[in-house]
């Protein structure tokens, strides 16, 4: 049995503590908040800022874990190199969690060092260095702050006339003490994808069948697998995802993101080191293995001898439309009556306007109709509402 200490607590944390716990090992779920997903499932929990390099540290010292696995960006990702020197296992590595935390340096990686094909961007730290770089870029334009997650502060900026609001949107929704933006050049693309990428210790990198989703300010609301694509755009997007996890090492499971175009081909967005939101539509059954049970096995090093696809699936989530401490749901029967539908409810002790509280997955078998599933999905996740 490892013990593993787990950095961050929210719904894709339960799911993957939930996996490590039927390989029989030992979970210490942290965050910022009592009472998060994993800890509802975890063998241990600890409260902090993992924003506290001091207070990461001593949750170390204390459980002396054999395994690190960062769930969420907002970690003081510095210490994970101790941590590394310590004999810990950092997952993927303290590199990769370093260097994907902070959206400057993947891009660097990604555009300067390796080649990949990206937006144009540029970087501003104040409001006078944002409007140079939307006068270099043009509009329309996306502006994120070099730390977030889920959306928080991003935008499509229009004109000059929404840069303020941009900025303050930006500025107000980073994550840790990274007071800088990335504006990128908005892609007319035709679809996004996420292509889940798992790397082993002992074996070869092993791709998943596309996953398309549809977003909203920079959040997740559905997603869908397989998601349509040509097979020489799944040829480079792989060899991209490839190129980029070996850069940055370890073993794990991958959400790499791309943005599809029929004229231009295929760019590279974001990566995370990480099970992705948008791989819980793995949660229907799609696949052989879960993105859960991917990452699980290659944390603990363990062989995937391959990743094949069983049936199609779609994913839509459950938002809050209200404020409240220990949330009740109503729905949920009418989604229960669903055949191939699934219900994921995550747990959070607190709902707040539009936080994601859940999750409905349905499934098909292949070469049924994707579009008619998405919607079955959809009309399901409609049903559940927050009281």
């Amino acid at each position: 049995m490892k013990k593993i200490l787990l950095l961050g607590s929210g719904e894709l944390g339960k799911e993957f503590v939930i996996a490590c716990k039927r390989k029989g090992m030992h979970v210490i779920a942290c965050d910022k908040y009592d009472n998060a997903p994993a800890m509802q499932v975890a063998d241990e929990r600890e409260v902090f800022s993992m924003l506290d390099g001091d207070a990461l540290m001593a949750a170390v010292k204390k459980h002396n874990p054999d395994i690190i696995v960062p769930e969420i960006e907002a970690i003081r990702t510095e210490k994970l190199y101790e941590c590394e020197q310590m004999g810990i296992q950092v997952v993927p590595s303290a590199r990769a969690v370093n260097y994907t935390m902070n959206r400057k340096a993947i891009r660097e990686l990604a555009h300067t060092e390796l080649g990949l094909k990206t937006a144009n961007y540029r970087y501003a730290t104040t409001f006078e260095e944002f409007q140079a770089a939307a006068a270099i870029i043009g509009y329309p334009f996306i502006v994120k702050p070099l730390m977030s997650s889920s959306g928080h502060g991003q935008s499509k900026v229009d004109s000059p006339a929404e840069l303020e609001a941009a900025w303050k949107c930006a500025t107000e929704g980073a994550r840790g003490d990274i007071k800088e933006v990335i504006v990128e050049q908005f892609i007319r693309f035709d679809s996004e994808i996420t292509l889940l990428t798992v790397t082993q210790q002992n074996g070869p990198t092993l791709f998943c069948q596309p996953i398309g989703h549809v977003q909203k300010g920079g959040d997740y609301r559905e997603s869908f697998q397989p998601a349509p694509i040509t097979p020489e755009q799944l040829k480079t997007a792989q060899e991209m995802a490839d190129k980029v996890t070996r850069a940055l090492t370890g073993a794990g499971i991958w959400g790499v993101e791309f943005f599809l175009s029929d004229k231009e081909g295929v760019y590279f967005s974001e990566l995370s080191p990480r099970p992705h939101d948008t791989g819980m539509v793995t949660l229907a059954g799609t696949q052989n293995l879960s993105e859960f049970e991917l990452h699980c096995r290659a944390v603990l090093g363990l062989p995937i001898p391959e990743i094949t696809q069983e049936r199609i699936g779609a994913s839509a989530v459950i938002l809050s439309e209200v404020e409240t401490h220990n949330p009740q749901y109503e729905g949920m029967e009418q989604v229960c009556c669903e055949s191939n539908t699934y219900l994921r409810i995550f747990g959070k002790p607190e709902a707040h306007v539009g936080r994601r509280m859940g999750v409905v997955v349905s499934y098909a078998p292949n070469g049924s109709s994707l579009n008619a599933l998405r919607d079955k999905c959809k009309a399901a996740a409609a049903k559940v509402h927050v009281k």
